[in-house]
């Protein structure tokens, strides 16, 4: 870890795209000012750590859903056992076999 000493209004250049300015020096605390591109995040490490929990999180649910909605392996929701298969086009009679369908008119 490199440690730098700085004073008010004194800076740290990072790379050509990152200014970090001491902006004020409270007591314990000192006021950072940070000049970085939109496309770099800058967060504070409570922050940035919040972040990753929840994109853990997020991933390990959706692997999670993704494991249990792929139990047939064929890419299709599996049902549970026991469980009727769904009427299609809310029509009960497109469930049974044709012969069934005959004999009910």
């Amino acid at each position: 870890m490199l440690v730098l000493s700085r004073k008010k209004n004194e800076s740290i250049k990072i790379n050509d795209d990152i200014t970090i300015v001491v902006v004020e020096i409270r007591g314990d605390k000192v006021r950072l000012g940070i000049e970085a591109p939109k496309e770099v995040p800058v967060h504070r490490k409570e922050v940035y750590d919040a972040i990753r929990r929840s994109e853990a999180e997020a991933a390990s649910r959706a692997a999670e859903a993704a494991t249990q909605g792929n139990a047939t392996g064929n890419g299709q929701q599996g049902r549970r056992v026991g469980e009727k298969s769904p009427q299609v086009g809310g029509n009960p009679y497109l469930m049974f076999p044709r012969s069934s369908l005959e004999q009910v008119g």
